[in-house]
């Protein structure tokens, strides 16, 4: 058994080498490949990214079907591995396993038993993380820790956002525009208060002051808004494309901050809301398009990969170093092709995420006390959510001082030390994917020839043939499923969950045919 961690920043490239060494692990030869994902959304990123080196993996596993013949491995969420740890520990048995983001595996006691479970059979796992830290007790599965079961997570290699940023090409230099502001507010209690970011406030005070600032109802957040958006547009003027991200509190607070960055900006913000069935497919328009803003609350987090973004607003209550962490990575992917392209994320001048901001270089690992003490992130986290409890909390008022305030560096110039020629890396030869059954080509005159994966081949190939299944079962009267028997016999094809490309494109075929006979 091995297990391999592999600490990057966000935007270094751990896809790319998680894949090339997958390819090299696998030398041309067969062997079962399973990839565990924190989001829905990742497993289709990954297996795109898989097939530019040749790796055809299945997102749209489900527990209990086989692996199509065609198809070299699959691709589940944590959430999904966790609740079939059998069926995929049978599967993965002497294969390799790559667990991406891995230190999610922790964020439930139960997520991580079943994670272990799932991958243990595994000849190789392969652990990657941008940010291998957590607040908890909970142990990161296959991770070694100094003091066996605690103390900090060891790493096999370490790649930060200062190595990343000295290399040049990989990463972009960020900056932190803060802006302090007075705001004022009536706590739990009733009692009318007011503070600056620079006031020495209580500790149960941290949130309520937050909170107020990025009121929408207040001035400080359209002020801080208007300075992003300037910021944004200038950049525009050399990255064409450009875009800004705005990370919000909750659904109602994106839906207020859209509305000012429409009147700002002169258009409608893309929103994207956890409870929105096409919150994926809007993602993916926007990183495929030129509009200016996309506001989300935590749907854009680590791992969605935008490299337009160029500039983002923190104007969310949680305070955590991961979720900050995370929150920088979005806009710290570079560009190939832009000669120097910095990026920036405008924060309130909260302490705590000033904090975070002078230390975003600083790599933290993670560590597990045996005595039950929390670290201060957990501490934070309980009072980020403190004042949705807080029955006579108001936000009143919140309004910028003055200008933002720089970290120490001049945000109209490239980071200190930094390159800004391209990386080029070193080339290297990989073994061939290995070889799978029912690879031959689509035929050319297939409507499916020009799709570029080929889960999105597969994807649209049951979805015309379950279209096919219901206008023959609407016309004979019959059920779908005695359709989709006949349909099977008369292809060849055992379940169409299993089934090739070529054997849904028979299975169409032959459906065509039923088809014809019933219409003639």
């Amino acid at each position: 058994m091995g297990d391999f961690l592999a600490v990057a920043c966000p935007g270094a490239g751990k896809t790319t080498f998680a894949l090339a060494a997958l390819r090299a692990e696998l030398a041309g030869q067969a062997r079962p490949v399973a990839i565990c994902v924190p989001t829905a959304a990742l497993k289709h990123q990954w297996a795109s990214a898989a097939e530019r080196f040749g790796l055809h993996l299945d997102p749209d596993w489900r527990t209990g079907d086989p692996v199509a013949a065609d198809m070299h491995g699959l691709i589940v969420t944590y959430a999904q591995a966790a609740t079939a740890a059998k069926p995929l520990s049978r599967y993965v048995e002497g294969g390799v396993a790559i667990l991406d983001e891995v230190h999610h595996a922790a964020e439930d006691r139960s997520w991580g038993d079943g994670v272990r479970a799932a991958f243990a059979p595994a000849q190789v796992r392969l652990l990657l993380s941008g940010t291998p830290f957590r607040s908890d007790d909970n142990p990161i599965p296959f991770v070694r820790y100094t003091f066996g079961d605690s103390g900090d997570a060891v790493a096999d290699f370490e790649y930060g956002y200062g190595d990343a940023l000295q290399e040049g090409g990989v990463v972009r230099p960020v900056y932190f525009p803060r802006f302090d502001g007075h705001m004022e507010w009536v706590d739990a209690s009733g009692a009318l208060k007011e503070a600056t970011f620079g006031d020495d406030v209580s500790r149960d005070d941290w949130s309520a002051r937050l909170r107020t600032a990025l009121s929408a109802d207040g001035n400080w957040l359209p002020t801080v808004l208007g300075h992003a958006h300037g910021r944004l547009e200038r950049i525009r003027s050399n990255h064409h494309d450009a875009g800004g991200l705005v990370i919000a509190i909750d659904h109602e607070h994106a839906r207020e901050i859209a509305g000012i960055l429409g009147r700002i900006a002169g258009e409608e913000p893309t929103v994207v809301l956890s409870d929105d069935p096409a919150a994926d497919r809007r993602i993916a328009e926007f990183a495929a398009g030129e509009d200016r803003w996309v506001v989300a609350v935590r749907m854009i987090s680590e791992g969605v990969d935008i490299p337009r973004l160029r500039v983002a607003v923190y104007a969310t209550t949680t305070t955590t170093a991961l979720f900050f962490r995370q929150a920088v990575g979005r806009v710290a992917r570079w560009t190939p092709g832009l000669r120097t392209q910095p990026a920036y994320v405008y924060v309130p001048d909260d302490h705590r995420l000033r904090g975070h901001a002078a230390t975003i270089a600083v790599q933290r690992r993670h560590s597990i006390d045996k005595r039950g003490e929390r670290a201060n992130d957990r501490n934070d986290a309980a009072l980020d959510d403190a004042s949705e409890q807080m029955s006579l909390f108001a936000a009143l008022s919140a309004d910028v001082l003055e200008a933002p305030i720089a970290d120490g560096l001049d945000p109209d110039e490239p980071s200190l030390g930094a390159r800004t020629e391209e990386l080029v890396g070193h080339p290297f030869d990989l073994p061939p994917p290995p070889p799978l059954a029912g690879r031959e080509p689509l035929d050319p005159h297939s409507a499916l020839a020009d799709l570029r994966s080929r889960f999105a081949g597969k994807r649209e190939l049951r979805d015309r043939n379950s279209e096919r299944v219901r206008t023959i079962a609407r016309i004979l009267g019959w059920e779908h499923r005695a359709v989709n028997a006949e349909l099977n016999r008369r292809s060849g094809v055992h379940r169409v969950a299993e089934a090739t490309v070529i054997e849904l494109e028979r299975r169409l075929s032959a459906a065509d045919d039923w088809l014809e006979e019933l219409t003639a």
